[in-house]
C-alpha cells in the first residue's frame, strides 16, 4: 500500500512541483515522462543487481536512496529539488516486485490469498494521493510551500518500506 501510494504521488504531483517552479504545464509532463523513463532503465539495472545482492537488502538500500530524495523534494527550492524528485523514480523501480516476492515467501497454500491481499493494497494509490493535495491546497507550511511538504507523505512510505526490507533481512540474512 505504501509503495504504491508513494509511486502515484510522486507521479502525479511532479506537475504541481514544477508548476510551483514556474515550468509550464506541458515541459512538466515531459520531466515526468523521463522520470518513468530513469524508472524503466533502473528497473532492467536493479534487476541486474539482484544477481549479485540480497534482494531485501537492495529493497533497503533503494528506500533509503527514496528517502533520501525525497528530504531533497522538500527542503530544496528550485530546479535541483524538481530533479531529486525525478531521480526518485531511480529508487522505486525495484520495488514493487520486491516487496511482492518477499512478502509471498514461505506462505506456501495460502500463496494465493497473500498474492490477493498483495495486490488490493494497490489502493494506496487511490487513499494517499488525495492526502497529498489536500497539504498542496495549504498554500504554505511554515517557511516551505506545501506542495514541497507535501512530499512527507512518500518521504513516510519509504520509511515504512525501508524498514519492512531492514525486518525481512534480519529475519533471512542470506536470501
Amino acid at each position: 500500500m505504501f509503495y504504491v501510494g508513494a509511486q502515484i504521488m510522486c507521479w502525479t504531483f511532479i506537475i504541481q512541483y514544477a508548476d510551483n517552479l514556474g515550468i509550464p504545464k506541458a515541459q512538466a509532463q515531459n520531466m515526468n515522462i523521463i522520470a518513468m523513463g530513469f524508472f524503466l532503465t533502473s528497473r532492467f539495472v536493479s534487476t541486474m543487481l539482484m544477481k549479485y545482492f540480497n534482494a531485501r537488502l537492495l529493497l533497503t538500500v533503494f528506500a533509503i536512496g527514496g528517502m533520501l530524495t525525497t528530504s531533497g523534494v522538500i527542503l530544496i527550492e528550485g530546479m535541483l529539488g524538481l530533479y531529486l524528485l525525478m531521480a526518485t523514480s531511480v529508487f522505486m523501480s525495484l520495488m514493487f516486485p520486491t516487496i511482492y516476492g518477499i512478502a509471498l515467501e514461505g506462505l506456501g497454500e495460502d500463496s494465493t490469498l497473500g498474492a490477493a491481499g498483495l495486490v488490493m493494497a494497490i489502493v494506496g494509490g487511490a487513499l494517499m494521493p488525495p492526502l497529498q493535495g489536500s497539504l498542496i491546497d495549504l498554500g504554505t507550511v511554515g517557511p516551505l510551500p506545501a506542495v514541497n511538504f507535501s512530499f512527507i507523505l512518500p518521504f513516510i512510505s519509504f520509511i515504512v518500506i525501508a524498514t519492512f526490507g531492514y525486518r525481512s533481512l534480519k529475519v533471512y540474512p542470506y536470501q
